[in-house]
């Protein structure tokens, strides 16, 4: 293992390595691995608020350059760990560098073959489970077997499992997360936050081909950089999502379909509550930010409370957020729709959902109207208010909700039932591009 020079202790044992860093292994000023999220800061400020592993001994503070590192610092040092349940006992983990999760326990990049199984290839699955072949009914057998034997030896290495009372910061603006899914679940998983980091090109070797799925049939995949699920109180800021080697445009057409190889880069599913995430950029991706799994997911009623704020949205398809169930202040985004020719919407307006959408950014190609910036899924509510389209100008303010109304049927309704009071400020709509652009995104400190 490369272990910085400023260590001042490296402590071996049988089966596990720990690090301790003094001081003088970070920045002189702020520290961001004792950071906690300022009181009212959307709705993880509720109750408890959310303090991560500020409150973390020096023995258990790491700073890690790779995958196996990371996940030893995730289990209290051990790698590898000895449980699928990670270690909830406070914690910072300061990331350097470029993490990839596709490698081997001696870092060595692994590819997509390297993880096929029991035959599978994707020649064969083509030629077998095309439509023209094998009709519109979902691939079974052997190979379709082989197929979710070789995804699940992905997961093995792109699953990041996060626990409870941990921070996870870049030590300045280059710290690279690349390929992996940090997957944050358990009802027991609480107080975490994630600033600073670029999470770049999570990727699934091997979609499923659905040809139900829609008129033409999909493919759907696996792993999102950051899932949250059931658990409660998490923050994530001033991070970067990105396709980059792996964008769609780069991607091969399969069916008639675009080989999806990417999932969500934010979901928050399955009854988890209470999350702000801000000041973060999502950039050419298409489904962004799922919240609420299935209109059938009723234990998903009264939970799913989360705060998006001072998010530059550039270039992204659809779900920024999509929305089922939760109480969500969307406020203060820049939504840039330039060079998307995929884009479907921006808020879409799920089953019982309560999107509260205030003085947001939009700057488009000319083509994308207003009423495309909102999609029904079964919803019947959202408050929009504020929003200025394409200009810093009074008179390019748009009422979005009466513009989607005027050309869809049923109309959706302004009144969704409550009024967000956790926000530190709203600026005015004319000053979000340059905030943003200015201060979104991982940073030096």
């Amino acid at each position: 293992m490369r272990i910085m020079k400023v260590f001042v202790l490296t402590l071996c044992l049988i089966g596990h390595t720990t690090f301790f860093t003094s001081a003088a292994a970070l920045p002189k000023h702020e520290d961001l691995g004792r950071a906690t999220l300022a009181p009212n800061d959307g709705w993880a400020s509720f109750s408890t608020g959310t303090t991560g592993g500020s409150s973390a001994t020096p023995d258990h503070v790491y700073v890690v350059h790779d995958r196996q590192e990371l996940i030893a610092a995730l289990n209290n040092g051990v790698y590898p760990p000895p449980s699928s349940t990670p270690s909830s006992t406070p914690k910072i983990i300061y990331v350097v560098g470029t993490i990839d999760a596709n490698v081997d326990d001696n870092n060595e990049p692994l590819t997509c073959a390297d993880y096929e199984r029991n035959g599978y290839t994707l020649e064969a699955y083509l030629a077998t489970y095309d439509p023209a072949v094998w009709g519109r009914v979902p691939p079974s057998g052997a190979l379709e077997n082989a197929r979710v034997a070789s995804q699940q030896a992905q997961q093995a290495r792109v699953r990041i499992r996060v626990g409870a009372n941990t921070t996870i910061v870049g030590v300045d603006k280059h710290a690279v997360i690349r390929g992996a899914w940090f997957d944050i679940r358990g009802t027991a998983t609480s107080n975490i936050i994630i600033r600073n980091i670029t999470f770049r090109d999570t990727y699934d070797c091997f979609p499923a081909w659905d040809p139900l799925d829609g008129s033409q049939g999909n493919w759907n995949s696996a792993y999102d950089s950051i899932s949250l699920r059931d658990g409660h109180h998490v923050w994530i800021d001033h991070n970067t999502f990105e396709d980059r080697d792996t964008a769609d445009t780069t991607l091969p057409t399969y069916f008639g379909r675009l080989f999806q190889v990417h999932d969500g880069l934010v979901d928050i599913t399955n009854a988890f509550d209470l999350a702000t995430v801000s000041y973060n950029r999502f950039v050419n991706h298409d489904k962004v930010m799922l919240i609420g799994s299935s209109d059938s997911a009723t234990a998903d009623r009264g939970k799913l409370r989360v705060t998006l704020h001072h998010n530059l949205f550039e270039d992204c398809g659809q779900r920024a957020p999509r929305v089922r169930f939760g109480q969500v202040h969307v406020f203060n985004n820049y939504y840039q729709i330039k060079n998307t020719p995929n884009y479907g919407y921006s808020w879409g307006v799920g089953r019982e959902s309560a999107i509260y959408a205030e003085n947001n950014f939009f700057r488009t190609d000319h083509e994308t109207t207003p009423d495309q910036f909102i999609e029904r899924f079964s919803g019947t509510a959202i408050y929009a208010a504020g929003s200025l389209v394409d200009a810093a100008s009074p008179n390019h303010l748009v009422d979005v909700l009466a513009e989607y109304n005027a050309v869809n049927n049923p109309d959706l309704l302004p009144n969704v039932g409550w009024t967000p009071v956790l926000f530190l400020e709203i600026e005015p709509t004319f000053k979000v591009p340059s905030t943003i652009m200015s201060g979104s995104g991982p940073f030096n400190w």
